[in-house]
C-alpha cells in the first residue's frame, strides 16, 4: 500500500453540472486532439443510448454519456461526461504491484508505462471501469485519462474544461465543492440532492451535479469507504507464498516487458538515424 499523505485540499477538481451539458462533444474533440489519440471504428447506436463511441477505450479517455428519460410525459435527453474520477485513494494504485500508477498532488491519477508489466490488476480494481487496455498492440500498455497533468504543472486548465462551453467548472477541490454546495441550496429544485464523487470510493476529483437521481442517468452505485482499505483486508487472507510466487513473477514480466521495450526503442533510433540524411549528401 501506498505510504505517500496527500492533502486533498490542495487537489484540483472537476465539476460537472450535467443540467448545463448540451452535449455538444467538444471536451471529447479536445482530449482526442491534445492527447493524440486515434480515431476508431463505431458505431453510433451501443444499446445503452445514443453515444458514439459507444464505450471508452485505449483510443478514447472521454465521452459524452445520452441518457434519455420522460419528463411531463414527453421524450428528453440528459447528458453527462464521464472521465477517470481521479479517487483521493486509487484502487489502480493500491494493487498495482510495481506502483506505474500514482496519486499527484495537485489532484491526477497518473500512469507510468515504463513501469507497467500488463497484469490489468488496475482494470479490476477500478470500480469505475475506467482503465483500458490496448488490445491491439502486440506489446500492449494500459491507458486512462491523466487529468492532463501535463498542462496542469504549467499552470493550464485541462483540454476538455477550455472547449467547454457551458458545463464543465475547474479549481481547487474544496472550492469546487463549496460551489456545487451553493449551486444546490440556491436552486433546489434544479438539482438532485447528491454530490457525486464527494464520498464516492473515499472521495474524488470529479463532481457531479444532476438533475435525475443518479440511478436513471446510469452511475455506478460505489462505496463511501476506500477502496485500497478492501484491497488490504482481502490481501490478509491470501498465504503469504501466493504473494511471494506472485511477486516474483510479476517482476519477471517486468523485465521481460523492459528489456523487449528498450529493445523496441533501440531498433527505431537506428533506423531513424539510418534516415537522416549524411554529411555531403546532396540536399
Amino acid at each position: 500500500m501506498s505510504t505517500q499523505t496527500i492533502d486533498y485540499s490542495k487537489n484540483k477538481a472537476f465539476l460537472i453540472d450535467t443540467t448545463k451539458c448540451t452535449g455538444c462533444r467538444g471536451c471529447q474533440v479536445a482530449c482526442k486532439q491534445w492527447n493524440q489519440l486515434k480515431a476508431e471504428q463505431t458505431t453510433f447506436f451501443s444499446g445503452e443510448g445514443y453515444q458514439n463511441p459507444p464505450a471508452m477505450s485505449e483510443y478514447t479517455f472521454t465521452r459524452i454519456k445520452f441518457r434519455d428519460y420522460q419528463k411531463d410525459g414527453q421524450n428528453e435527453f440528459a447528458f453527462y461526461k464521464e472521465m477517470c474520477m481521479h479517487c483521493n485513494d486509487p484502487a489502480c494504485a493500491s494493487v498495482c504491484p510495481v506502483g506505474a500508477f500514482k496519486k499527484t498532488k495537485e489532484g491526477p491519477v497518473i500512469y507510468d508505462a515504463q513501469r507497467c508489466i500488463g497484469c490489468r490488476f488496475c482494470m479490476i480494481a477500478c470500480p469505475f471501469g475506467i482503465p483500458k487496455y490496448e488490445w491491439s498492440k502486440a506489446f500492449p500498455l494500459v491507458r486512462k485519462c491523466t487529468g492532463c497533468y501535463s498542462r496542469i504543472k504549467e499552470g493550464l486548465e485541462p483540454a476538455c474544461v477550455t472547449a467547454c462551453p457551458t458545463a464543465i467548472s475547474y479549481g481547487g477541490r474544496d472550492a469546487m465543492l463549496k460551489e456545487a454546495e451553493r449551486r444546490m441550496k440556491e436552486k433546489p429544485e434544479r438539482y438532485y440532492k447528491k454530490i457525486y464523487g464527494k464520498e464516492e470510493a473515499g472521495g474524488t476529483c470529479i463532481f457531479y451535479l444532476t438533475h435525475q437521481p443518479l440511478d436513471e442517468l446510469g452511475f455506478k452505485p460505489v462505496t463511501s469507504r476506500a477502496l485500497p482499505s478492501y484491497t488490504w483486508d482481502a490481501l490478509r487472507l491470501v498465504p503469504g507464498i501466493f504473494l511471494t510466487v506472485g511477486g516474483t513473477l510479476s517482476a519477471l514480466s517486468w523485465f521481460n516487458h523492459r528489456k523487449e521495450r528498450v529493445r523496441r526503442e533501440e531498433e527505431q533510433r537506428r533506423q531513424n538515424a539510418d534516415q537522416q540524411p549524411k554529411e555531403g549528401d546532396q540536399q
